[in-house]
């Protein structure tokens, strides 16, 4: 009884206080000073405290807690013996003991009293009921006292309505291994009631990543637990989980820096505890937050929310397009020794996927293809490439992976990437070029550096005294992308989107794409790096259209021995197959400088294989002219052996008379220079020709040399799908040999021809060099010498050399020799805007 007495006199003295702050609240006389008494049998102690109104709610502060103090510890230790019901009766039976102002005093006062105390640490009237919720609520014997008591306590942040969480993502060990190459690629996912808030970055190969990222998670509800996941990364296909925790934010202590340690588990039952998986380690501050702050916090989601919305916005900014060429020494997947690779590339949330090569472990893909980059905060530059082994049966092989940071390649130019395999799994090559889409009103001046600004080391570079010195580099080209006018509308609008797409064997660039108009200015300057002047510049507008692919508006190809120098010329844009016009026309700048020596030298040299070459089709109309071609050929060679039969059979007699005394004076006089000499004659008779009459070796059979009838193709394509089956197979393979046989022979007369027609100038002059110099060495020296040194060089080429391309001088120097269908190709038409002004004028 002396408990429950003791007990029922501090609740008493509890109510007393809680009158008299409730008075001091109401009464502003006391404001500026007052005095708190404490009376009571058991406890004579006296505090008297003069203070402002600034003090007054400090002291309320102060005796608020330590009253609430010592109610909990003497409430616990009734309650630890058994006495809980006491103290609640207590509770209801203080008003007996007061004055007749305060006999009625309930519950809700005492809930005035526990409001003032929280409103002078907050705001006034901010916190909830927290003393009356302790009266009205009847403790149950099973329940802890501590929970009842932090609960409702007046100045525990439970009250609060929102918490943030900081969390310090440090480190985790011991992660499982997921791939095959005994390493992973973790991240770690946290998420709140099945929602995601915060995914960190991807560690790759690594299984003790260290992260050390900071950020801060909202919590709505304090007893909600937050679901901690980790994932290795994988590149196309579902990521693969490495284990999970949680954190119970009920356990951290409020305002506390926490160090936490999770060990990570299986998600699955049945896996779970089976496997060790390491763990991570973070830090964790539970953080209390006002109704303000949790105002300004769903504010900043929500900014953050339509920032991450409008970061989605597809804004393009750079181009990357990809030239798969091969690959080497790949791993074997397969039981036969070989596999069936093809490759899987990422750049951001832009994908492709090759075509796979069957049972090869050195496959040739040659596809082309364009990946975009976009201004936005989830954009990266890291090219990811993984390879796989297609299997008809079963799910596709792993075989090893790569990644490219982009972002150490130079813009606007063409690159050639040698792409090792992680873990010595092979090699892929690729060519790389990274356009940028920065609109015309964006560049500075020609939007690239002109050439006048370096020109004097440029052509220091390629001058007389440097022949002999990188022979490879033979020369500079710029070209300047001015403007385009008359194109064709592609769009419903009545407009176009073109863009522009310069390419130089196998190196290729393009401009930014202007919308909505027939007549864009780019304004963007190029530059290429020329391996061999015998080069033709393709140029292409398209028009761009973000949901398909690219329609085609036109074409121009210009040799670069056909380039002058710092002239702004108009070209007609022709179809695809650059043989008749098509709408619109392109202004363009060019400067080339190159090295006259090593240009002589490269002629002489294999010619750079272009990658992307359209597969060749069998069409019944180009073996017809393919046919035509060589019987021409023919009928040329055989006009001369015809004379000198006619010459043998004395059909004339002066005739035969004449070429028999020339014979004998020839052989009788004949000495090799002779020969060079005469084909020298040659050369000189039809630079004379070409001089006098433009039109004097122009073959008629040109003007309809690509002539294929467009019907006649729409017939053979039917006819191919309804017949086509293995039984034809086999006969249009050999035609389309036959084809490519007799395309060759036609070539190679075709380009004598040409050579002695001076259709090539540069060529010309180089032949007739050199003739001259064989001329004179087969004057000075024996001929068995020079065939003893011609044989020597060929017997022990490959000893010296022994990468050397086995090759004919005489072939190669002819490859450079254009035929009549590549000049009609190159031919240039004149713009619309000057033939219209000519028939204006007449």
């Amino acid at each position: 009884m002396e408990d429950t007495d003791k007990v029922d006199q501090q609740r008493k003295m509890f109510v007393r206080e809680s009158l008299k702050y409730k008075e001091e609240m109401h009464d502003g006389s006391k404001c500026a000073s007052s005095t708190v008494e404490i009376s009571d049998s058991s406890l004579n102690t006296i505090d008297d405290v003069q203070s402002s109104s600034a003090t007054l709610s400090s002291t309320r502060r102060r005796y608020s807690s330590k009253i609430w103090k010592n109610f909990k510890q003497r409430t616990k230790r009734s309650f630890n013996r058994g006495r809980t019901d006491q103290v609640m009766s207590s509770t209801d039976q203080d008003g007996d003991c007061l004055d007749s102002s305060s006999a009625s005093m309930d519950s809700a006062e005492s809930h005035q009293f526990a409001e003032d105390n929280c409103s002078s640490s907050e705001k006034h009237n901010e916190v909830g009921d927290c003393s009356s919720a302790l009266d009205s609520r009847s403790i149950d014997s099973s329940e802890n006292v501590d929970d009842v008591l932090i609960e409702n306590d007046p100045c525990q942040p439970q009250s609060m309505p929102f918490f943030a969480l900081n969390v310090i993502l440090k480190e985790g060990k011991d992660l499982v291994i997921r791939d095959i190459t005994g390493t992973s690629d973790p991240y770690v996912k946290f998420s709140i009631g099945g929602k995601q808030c915060y995914r960190s970055r991807t560690v790759f190969k690594n299984l003790c990543p260290k992260w050390d990222e900071k950020f801060s998670l909202p919590i709505e509800d304090r007893h909600q637990p937050v679901l901690v996941q980790v994932f290795d990364y994988d590149r196309g296909l579902t990521d693969d989980p490495m284990g999970a925790a949680t954190i119970n934010l009920h356990e951290l202590e409020i305002n506390k820096p926490t160090d936490c340690q999770l060990m990570l588990a299986s998600e699955q039952k049945k896996k779970k505890n089976l496997e060790h998986m390491g763990y991570i380690t973070l830090n964790c501050t539970l953080v209390p937050k006002s109704q303000t702050d949790k105002e300004q916090c769903t504010d900043q989601l929500t900014k953050a929310v339509a920032q991450s919305k409008k970061s989605k916005t597809r804004v393009l900014s750079d181009v990357v397009t990809v030239l798969l060429i091969d690959g080497n020494n790949l791993l074997s997947m397969d039981d036969n020794g070989f596999s069936d690779p093809y490759v899987k590339f990422r750049l951001g949330s832009e994908r492709y996927k090759s075509k796979y090569k069957q049972k090869t472990l050195t496959p040739k893909w040659l596809e082309q293809f364009d990946l975009y980059m976009y201004n936005n905060d989830e954009q990266t530059s890291c090219l990811e490439i993984s390879i796989w082994d297609h299997d008809v049966r079963g799910k596709d092989e792993y075989m090893g992976r790569a990644s490219l940071d982009l972002s150490h390649l130079e813009r606007d130019r063409t690159h050639s990437v040698n792409v090792e395999l992680d873990d010595k799994a092979g090699s892929i090559n690729l060519l790389i070029t990274i356009s940028a889409t920065t609109s015309s009103s964006e560049l500075n001046g020609n939007g690239g550096k002109a050439l006048t600004d370096d020109a004097s080391s440029i052509v220091e570079r390629y001058g007389f005294p440097k022949s002999f010195r990188n022979l490879k580099d033979v020369g500079f080209l710029q070209v300047k992308v001015i403007k385009a006018r008359g194109l064709t509308a592609a769009d419903i609008s009545g407009k176009s989107d073109p863009f522009c797409i310069l390419e130089l064997v196998n190196s290729r660039v393009q401009t930014a794409t202007e919308y909505k108009t027939l007549s864009p200015r780019w304004g963007k300057t190029f530059t290429f790096e020329v391996k061999d002047i015998h080069a033709v510049l393709e140029v292409s507008v398209f028009d761009r259209d973000p949901d398909k692919k690219a329609d085609f508006l036109g074409k121009v190809a210009i040799p670069l021995l056909k380039i002058q120098n710092s002239q702004k010329r108009w070209y007609q844009l022709k179809d695809q197959k650059l043989v008749t016009r098509t709408k619109g026309s392109i202004k363009l700048e060019m400067n080339l400088i190159f090295n006259q020596f090593k240009a002589a030298i490269r002629t002489f040299n294999p010619r750079e294989a272009k990658y992307l070459i359209p597969e060749p089709k069998f069409r019944i109309a180009v073996m017809k002219n393919n046919i035509d071609r060589v019987s021409r050929f023919v009928h040329t060679v055989i006009e001369p052996v015809r004379f000198v039969q006619s010459c043998f059979d004395w059909e004339n007699n002066v005739r035969s008379a004449t070429a028999f005394a020339v014979f004998l004076v020839f052989v009788w006089n004949f000495e090799p220079y002779m020969i060079p000499i005469l084909l020298l004659v040659i050369y000189i008779r039809n630079l004379f020709a070409v001089n006098l009459d433009q039109s004097a070796f122009k073959d008629k059979s040109q003007d309809n040399y690509l002539k294929i009838e467009d019907e006649e193709e729409e017939k053979e394509t039917k006819e191919e799908k309804k017949s086509l089956t293995e039984k034809f197979q086999a006969i249009q393979d050999v035609c389309l040999q036959v084809q490519e046989v007799t395309d060759k022979i036609a070539l190679v007369g075709e380009r004598i021809k040409n050579s002695f027609q001076w259709s090539v100038p540069w060529l010309s002059w180089l032949a007739v060099v050199l003739l001259l110099v064989v001329a004179v060495v087969l004057y000075l020296i024996p001929l068995r010498y020079l065939v003893l040194l011609w044989g020597v060089n060929k017997f022990t080429k490959k000893l010296r050399a022994p990468n050397s391309i086995p090759n004919n001088e005489l072939l190669d120097y002819l490859s450079r020799v254009p035929s009549d269908r590549e000049l009609l190709l190159y031919q240039e038409f004149q713009p619309d805007a000057i033939s219209t002004a000519r028939k204006k004028k007449q």
